[in-house]
């Protein structure tokens, strides 16, 4: 990695106030940071209230540290953590912090690529093939699947004989413009056709859609999940909680690796965005999930931080 131009500061704070007593919970969370290329990690710390019982093994200050024996690594190399609760509790706070460093990507150049029709056949899986770690983000799942409406849509920018990478910054570009940013129009289980049917949705659904829609051509694309540093208006103090996880899309491009476009904010990945974990859709990549015995309806209450470290905690 290059030095880094701009270090972040990341706080993603989780909280259930439970409407009945949880007696027994199982939980994993991915909220483990990557380090690639253009981000170094460093610092990360993982709290939880109440205590899970593997912790409580530990004594003095090593009951803060997160054992080893809980970290695993899925498929996609991103860090899991499972953890269990067996006594009783009525609130759960999870809170992750870490600061990341990041340096800027190779620009993308629209015209470095062969025709998008070359890219998904030399993706076609084959004995020997040579792009294996991008072949299987050529298949559907459940809330990015390959669907002829989404292929349609695709094909207004993947034109016949169009280099791979310019079609692929022009998608990202028309989602933008074609979909309103709505909050609570969609939730975590919208699969890309319905969003792609709303015209509406949130940062996920952007990703979805454009996923979905190169999958279908038979290109690779895979979900990003991270953060995105905001800046407040002018005059005004950053506010602590105030921005949000962030989703994006990455797709593959043999002459250039792998392409992360952002088409909720129109812009190709950048000093802004930090990388948490990416997977073949959402569902991979959850920051929180588990299983509770009791609890009774309850949406959890996310609050995320993303501040220059040049700027006062």
């Amino acid at each position: 990695m290059t030095a880094a131009l701009r270090w972040l500061r990341i706080c993603h704070d989780t909280h259930y106030d439970y409407e009945l007593p949880v007696e027994l919970a199982h939980h994993v969370a991915c909220l483990v940071p990557r380090s690639s290329e253009t981000q170094l990690v460093r610092a990360w710390d993982l709290s939880i209230d109440p205590t899970p019982d593997e912790w409580l093994a530990l004594a003095g200050p090593a009951a803060q540290a997160l054992p080893p024996s809980q970290i695993s690594e899925d498929p996609w190399g991103n860090g899991r953590i499972t953890f269990s609760h067996s006594r009783v509790h009525e609130k759960l706070r999870v809170r992750s912090r870490f600061e990341a460093g990041l340096s800027a990507p190779v620009p993308i150049d629209p015209l470095a690529s062969p025709p998008w029709e070359a890219v998904a056949e030399s993706l076609r899986y084959h004995a020997g093939a040579t792009h294996r770690e991008a072949v299987e983000f050529t298949l559907g799942t459940e809330l990015a699947p390959r669907d002829p409406a989404l292929a349609a849509y695709a094909r207004t920018c993947f034109t016949p004989g169009r280099p791979m990478a310019a079609a692929a910054v022009d998608l990202m570009a028309r989602v933008h413009d074609d979909f309103q940013y709505e909050h609570g129009a969609t939730d975590a289980g919208t699969t890309a056709v319905q969003a792609l049917a709303l015209r509406q949705g949130v940062c996920q659904d952007f990703a979805h859609v454009m996923i979905g829609a190169c999958r279908s051509l038979g290109l690779a694309a895979r979900y990003v999940s991270g953060y995105l540093l905001t800046q407040p208006p002018p005059g005004q103090p950053r506010l602590v909680g105030a921005d949000a996880s962030h989703a994006w899309a990455a797709l593959w491009c043999p002459e250039q690796g792998w392409l992360a476009l952002d088409p909720t904010n129109r812009v190709p990945a950048g000093l802004d965005h930090v990388t948490l974990a990416w997977g073949r859709d959402y569902a991979d990549v959850a920051p929180l999930r588990g299983v509770i015995r009791g609890g009774g309806r309850v949406q959890p209450r996310v609050a995320v931080t993303v501040q220059p470290l040049d700027e006062s905690p």
